[in-house]
Formats: structure tokens, C-alpha cells, sequence
């Protein structure tokens, strides 16, 4: 915050903030100093992204699944991102795509998630249904054995299948009585250079970022509800 109010241009690592009512202070920070203040939602600068926002643009269902082994501790003993829920650590990158995609307002949530090795929730799902009549079903883990970032949507007649990490994926289309199968056609990039590309091209010409402030503080709102959703189930 301090930086912003000095008017430095920021690049930061999501979630946006802590919490809420700190995001909402960057964000109007931002905009006071007329700074840059872009988020570090790296998926958004993946090769996956840009074919979803060109080829998915009325999702009727989506599928997320992201998964990762337990991280080891720092070399001095502190949590490496064990410390907060798998919700903000891992989810919010799916919840932010998700808005992005759906562009509508949530009516109706339900939660669940546990904590297994570490305070916080290490494993959760949540099914989001949105005013348009988009559903999503998110899942995150970072107790699993294996590393997974899939994400399937749903069309009309058409069902995407993408791979984040491998930057692959298939669609599959109704051709009258038959499932025509098809490689989803990609070019693998680095999307953390992508974003460090983007972020000095909107400090040159004072561009919008691709993920401005104020979207990553939405999806901080949505991750900090669904939380709150698992932990009252809890109480």
C-alpha cells in the first residue's frame, strides 16, 4: 500500500490482498495515484485462456480440477502457502477464470472442504451457480500425489477438455448422431513471461492489464465467501 501511495507501478503475487477490505484499499490507492496495479493470475496469460475466451463464449458448465502435492516448509522451517486455505492459495486461480468467462453474478453456492496436514483447509469443492444459469464445479487440493490443472467447459453440442500444465487439450462436437473428436489446436508458451511482457507493455503505454485490480479483488470476495462457507459448517 505504502508503494502505491507513492505512486510506484505494482505487479503483485494473488490473491490481490489478505483480505477484502485491504484489496479494496489497493484498488482505490490504484486509482487515486493513477498507478498500474496488475495481479499475478498467471493462468490468464496461458495459451489454454486465449483459446477459452475466443472459442467458449456462452459456457453453460464448467469442470476445475486443481491439484498438488503438500508443499515442503521453507529452508527456514515457515509454511510455504500452508499457512491460508487451499481456497486462496490454489482455487482462486479457477475462481478468477471462471468470472472472467462467465461474466455473471453468483445467486447460489454450496462449500465443503477439510483440513488433513496442515490448520487450514488443505482439500476443497465448491458448486457455483450463476445468474445466467452457468454452473461450476471447483475442486483443489494440495494433498494429492500427483499435480493437476484440467479444466473442462461445456457448450452447446461441444465440450472442451484443456490441460493448463501441458497445454493440450481435445473438444468434442455433436455431428449428428455421431461425437466427432478433435485436438485442440495450442502454441505453448511461458505464460509467466507473457505476463511479465504485459505488465512493462501496460506501464509504457498506460494500458488496462489483463487482470486488473479490480477483478482479482472480486475473486478475492468470492474465495474469502467460500471460506466462510466451509468453516460455518464446521462451527
Amino acid at each position: 500500500l505504502p508503494l502505491l501511495e507513492g505512486g510506484v507501478h505494482l505487479l503483485v503475487e494473488k490473491p490481490i490482498a489478505t483480505d477484502t477490505a485491504e484489496a479494496e484499499r489497493m484498488v482505490a490507492a490504484a486509482q487515486r495515484r493513477n498507478v498500474i496495479l496488475q495481479v499475478g493470475h498467471v493462468e490468464r496469460f496461458n495459451p489454454v485462456l486465449s483459446y477459452l475466451e475466443e472459442n467458449a463464449p456462452d459456457p453453460k458448465f464448467i469442470e476445475a480440477h486443481r491439484l498438488a502435492p503438500y508443499p515442503a516448509p521453507r529452508q527456514d522451517g515457515r509454511p510455504r502457502g500452508t499457512e491460508v486455505s487451499v481456497v486462496l492459495d490454489l482455487m482462486i486461480h479457477d475462481l478468477e477464470i471462471i468470472l472472467h468467462l462467465v461474466r455473471s453474478d453468483v445467486v447460489r453456492m454450496d462449500a465443503v472442504g477439510v483440513s488433513v496436514l496442515s490448520d487450514s483447509e488443505d482439500i476443497a469443492n465448491v458448486r457455483i451457480a450463476f445468474r445466467n444459469g452457468c454452473v461450476a464445479n471447483v475442486t483443489a487440493s494440495r494433498i494429492s500425489p500427483e499435480r493437476m490443472r484440467k479444466i473442462r467447459v461445456f457448450l452447446e453440442d461441444t465440450y472442451i477438455s484443456l490441460d493448463y500444465e501441458k497445454q493440450v487439450g481435445e473438444l468434442f462436437r455433436k455431428a449428428g448422431e455421431r461425437i466427432l473428436r478433435e485436438p485442440v489446436p495450442l502454441e505453448r508458451d511461458e505464460p509467466l513471461l507473457r505476463e511479465l511482457r504485459s505488465f512493462v507493455r501496460c506501464v509504457a503505454d498506460r494500458s488496462l492489464p489483463v487482470v486488473p485490480a479490480e477483478h482479482a479483488a472480486q475473486a478475492l470476495r468470492l474465495a474469502c465467501r467460500i471460506v466462510e462457507m466451509i468453516r460455518g459448517r464446521g462451527s
